[in-house]
């Protein structure tokens, strides 16, 4: 084995063991041992658990940044940025389970790595960027987009955590939650969200066929209603009225 696959192999081998027990449940012994090797090939790489720790973060922040910012760089439209940015952590989630785990229980302080709240931050720094041009479009006060950006990426960031252990339902139905949420606000919530825009459309159509309907029976109703107190009053006013001939 090359002196590069042996590290790639320390590396691999440490990041499955700091998921699943932690910086301080796993020691270099552990890793030293799942590899085949001594101890000193270990500190021969990377200078000691520390260092290994460190590498296996900075490794695994690059991936999920890289692939955030390429997913808010590649959409159009506002709402298909949010959308497949949301996709892209859930698809981190799922296809790199274990260095989520690892970012999530925030990186070790003798690492001298960023932590993941660090990473959230430059994530929310992008879509800052992306809601101050679109604040500044429709005329709206540009110096909350910083707040506005933390908001969305903290909820996104939340539900991955969740998604991570439940699983359930899919990742693409996730996204599609997270951004109803997001762009709809709890007053305007699609009845079924999804990321297809085509599905949207329909779905949109739908609903307003619908509340067409129930404004028509409303509206028959309140009719029925008011023609219903109109007779009762028309029949209060005969009560009232003397009958002729009668003293």
């Amino acid at each position: 084995m090359t002196g590069t696959e042996r590290r790639q192999q320390l590396l691999d081998i440490g990041r499955t063991l700091f998921a699943e027990r932690g910086f301080d449940g796993t020691s270099v012994e552990e890793i030293a041992a799942k590899a085949g090797v001594s101890k000193p090939v270990v500190y021969e790489h990377f200078g000691g658990k520390e260092g290994l720790y460190a590498v296996v973060v900075d490794r695994e922040m690059e991936r999920l940044l890289a692939l955030v910012t390429r997913a808010l760089a590649d959409g159009i439209h506002y709402r298909e940025k949010l959308e497949q940015a949301a996709l892209a952590l859930l698809q981190y989630i799922e296809e790199c389970s274990d260095g989520f785990r690892i970012l999530v229980r925030d990186s070790h302080g003798a690492s001298g790595t960023g932590s993941y709240a660090s990473l959230l931050s430059e994530i929310a720094t992008e879509v800052e960027h992306i809601l101050g041009q679109e604040f500044d479009r429709h005329d709206y006060d540009d110096k909350t987009s910083p707040m506005y950006a933390q908001m969305l990426v903290g909820m996104v960031a939340l539900t991955g955590q969740w998604w991570l252990d439940v699983r359930k339902p899919r990742r693409e139905e996730v996204a599609a939650h997270v951004v109803n949420l997001a762009w709809n606000g709890l007053s305007g919530l699609e009845a079924k969200p999804s990321l297809d825009p085509r599905r949207r459309r329909r779905e949109q159509e739908r609903m307003a066929k619908r509340m067409e309907k129930v404004a028509v029976k409303q509206g028959k109703a309140a009719a029925r209603a008011d023609k219903a107190e109109r007779r009762v009053r028309q029949i209060e006013t005969e009560d009232t009225e003397p009958t002729p001939g009668v003293a």
